[in-house]
């Protein structure tokens, strides 16, 4: 975010621009001092360094700047004017400039490369990338060149219109079973407070103003006699949900409709009735609850509360201070939208009491997907439901767990599909589909199987006489204490090329874990030698993979020597 050394350096470099005729990109400098300043601790110009450009143009912009590829030259042009800039005014000397002059002249070519890499984009820029551009600026940008991103046209796309019908497709999503949501809707601490509210106004006989608002006095008098936080959001989302019905000054009992109804109409007065900041306490960052939860809804997993912060900050409402998040997530879980530790007494987050443990991510609760999906509806968007894979057979499954759905959802497809059959049936399945099938197929099968008991000893002990699932299959049987044949040395290094086959895709999505994992728990150099006489379809890319990712270099250059040798046997 832009602080004052920032706001003066820009104007400074503004007028140098003036007084020497030199066509300054202020906007671009502007964000290279603000990420400069917020990831790299460079706290006035004298502090900028080569490595300073390095980390920016080939680190913090390909992580968090939402820009094409070949908007790379104007950013470059925009560092080597400020190099010139704190030469003149003698905040560095010409060595260091000359330093810094030959850094962006290596950075030039391979920033593009950088911006174009998806695999270095952060969270954040990953998701809103997906959303388009315009759901991470919205507000007063301070770089042209990386606001907007061209549509497949060449004009901009749906990201262009901020309302919720022109957004991209959503996800399908998993919704937990009816009953379960209505029981929830039942005990969410705005909605019982709400409820509490309307019933203390109908058995004092209190009225409420001739537009229907809560009196300030009995406003006054609820705080105090029911502990609650906000009494005049709690009146108005009782009247808005049917909880009780106004005519004039009057109040009478509502419809009594059901909570999954209430429930419903909670989250379209939280979201579209702007509520002034009577539910974050920031009258700005209540309009942004719906961009909050409907990025939630799109990832379909917790959203860490630093990629909150980007897009709170890509917004435009961190430029007057920072944002207590923790309070933000507190807050929307008393509304029962996210998931946190609230108290249970009255007033729940509302009093900002909570002795919880802190939440790190913004989560969805099963009741905001439910409701967010009911208001997709209401505004006219197609909101898929994702398929029930209880009744489905083990190829579906298979093929459902591959597309990429999150690690929660694939964990409860995976129980539940095992609950609906037992083992001996569910290990027949999923053996059948792995019989026969690419790597990956047969690696999530067998991984499925290994999670059955030795009840299902049959239909695995059946696969002894399959080359391909019989290393797996002893290897399940020994680990139960069931009889089974010795592993050969080459079955055993076939399974672990087959079982790191697995992981081909996963270290592609996260290369850093998949490092870290493989070589704290790997296989060993000797062991990895060996690897290239395998008969194995993905032989020389898991080599490749291994040589890439282990951080002993002796152990990866086994590994790259053994890719050589896979690679030259299957050209001979």
């Amino acid at each position: 975010m832009s602080i004052e050394w920032v706001n003066r350096a820009v104007a400074d470099l503004r007028e140098w621009g003036r007084a020497r005729d030199v066509d300054v990109d202020v906007d671009e400098v502007r964000l290279l001092c603000d990420y400069a300043s917020d990831y790299l601790n460079v706290h006035e110009l004298g502090d900028f360094t080569p490595v300073t450009f390095e980390e920016l143009l080939l680190d913090i912009y390909p992580r968090k700047v939402i820009a094409p590829p070949e908007s790379a030259a104007e950013t470059v042009a925009a560092a080597r004017t400020l190099v010139d800039f704190l030469l003149a005014t003698e905040e560095i000397g010409g060595k260091m400039a000359a330093r810094m002059r030959s850094t962006l002249d290596r950075i030039e070519p391979e920033m593009p490369v950088a911006l174009a890499d998806t695999s270095l984009f952060g969270m954040a820029k990953s998701l809103f990338s997906a959303m388009g551009a315009d759901s991470l600026e919205q507000g007063d940008v301070s770089v042209s060149s990386a606001t907007e991103v061209d549509g497949p046209d060449g004009e901009h796309g749906a990201g262009s219109c901020d309302c919720p019908a022109c957004s991209p497709p959503l996800p399908p999503v998993r919704l937990a079973p009816r009953e379960e949501l209505a029981s929830d809707a039942l005990r969410v601490p705005l909605v019982r407070d709400a409820r509490r509210l309307a019933q203390w106004m109908l058995a004092g006989g209190r009225t409420p103003t001739v537009r229907g608002r809560l009196r300030v006095r009995d406003a006054a008098e609820a705080r105090a006699q029911l502990g609650v936080a906000d009494p005049a959001l709690l009146w108005d989302l009782a009247v808005h949900a049917g909880l009780v019905r106004v005519e004039r000054t009057a109040v009478f009992d509502g419809d009594d409709p059901g909570p999954l109804d209430v429930w419903a109409a909670v989250v379209g007065f939280l979201l579209t009735s702007g509520t002034g900041g009577a539910v974050t306490g920031h009258p700005a960052l209540d309009e942004e609850i719906y961009t909050l939860l409907d990025m939630a809804y799109r990832l379909q997993e917790p959203v860490p509360l630093p990629a909150v912060a980007e897009h709170l900050e890509g917004v435009g409402l961190l430029d007057d201070g920072p944002v207590d998040l923790i309070a933000l997530v507190r807050r929307l879980a008393y509304c029962g939208l996210a998931e946190a530790d609230v108290d249970d007494h009255p007033g729940g987050a509302g009093d900002g009491e909570d002795d919880g443990e802190a939440p790190e991510v913004l989560e969805l609760t099963p009741l905001a997907v439910w409701g967010m999906r009911k208001l997709y509806g209401d505004f006219g968007i197609e909101a898929p439901e994702a398929a029930d894979m209880v009744a489905v057979g083990a190829p579906e499954l298979i093929e459902e767990l591959l597309s990429g759905i999150p690690e929660e959802m694939a964990e409860a497809d995976i129980e539940g599909w095992l609950r609906g059959r037992p083992p001996l049936e569910a290990a027949a399945e999923l053996l059948d589909a792995a019989s026969g099938a690419q790597p990956v197929v047969r690696g999530v099968a067998v991984s499925i199987v290994d999670r059955l008991g030795p009840e299902a000893e049959e239909a695995v002990r059946g696969r002894l006489d399959e080359a391909e699932l019989r290393p797996h299959a002893i290897h399940w049987l020994s680990a139960r204490g069931l009889p089974a044949p010795a592993l050969t040395p080459d079955e055993a290094l076939w399974m672990s090329v087959d079982m790191l086959a697995l992981a081909i895709s996963a270290a592609e999505d996260d290369p850093e874990a998949f490092a870290e994992n493989i070589s704290a728990s790997g296989p060993p150099a000797h062991v990895i030698e060996e690897m290239w006489r395998v008969d194995h379809p993905e032989v020389v890319e898991v080599l490749e993979l291994l040589g890439r990712s282990m951080r002993d270099q002796a152990t990866a250059k086994a590994a790259r020597k053994a890719a050589f040798k896979a690679r030259s046997r299957a050209i001979g």
